[in-house]
């Protein structure tokens, strides 16, 4: 999908195809149609994985990936170093620490999914 337009007809071609599982990449159209996808998400009775948390607090299965919270607030620290002075040629690239895996069982039940324990034991948050 490059563009809003695109979203239906992407939830089309997943139909006619008859898939019954999505995973979501993370870009500016994911997250500020983040509300559009897991609609159609649940409307076509996909299970769908979400690049953050947020899609899951507005009713999409299971998110995994980094906590954003926390990446912004290592930006923060970086930034401080180079306004104390830092090089930021010399500053290390990293990489996230801290993945956060995200479930809504009211989203399992609604597609008839039975989240194994072993799986609810792993979710930083379980929404009920």
């Amino acid at each position: 999908m490059r563009a809003e337009e695109d979203i239906a007809g992407a939830f089309a071609a997943i139909a006619s195809l008859k898939l019954d599982a999505l995973s979501v990449g993370i870009d500016g159209l994911t997250q500020s149609k983040a509300k559009t996808i897991v609609g159609l998400a649940a409307e076509h009775k996909l299970v769908a994985v979400y690049p953050a948390r947020e899609f899951v607090e507005m009713g999409g299965l299971v998110s995994y990936g980094p906590s954003y919270p926390d990446l912004y607030y290592r930006a923060a620290g970086l930034i401080d170093k180079i306004f104390k002075g830092a090089n930021p040629g010399e500053l290390p690239v990293e990489q996230p620490t801290n993945l956060e895996l995200v479930i809504n069982l009211r989203t399992a039940k609604a597609l008839g999914l039975a989240m194994p324990q072993s799986v609810l034991i792993r979710a930083g948050e379980v929404i009920d």
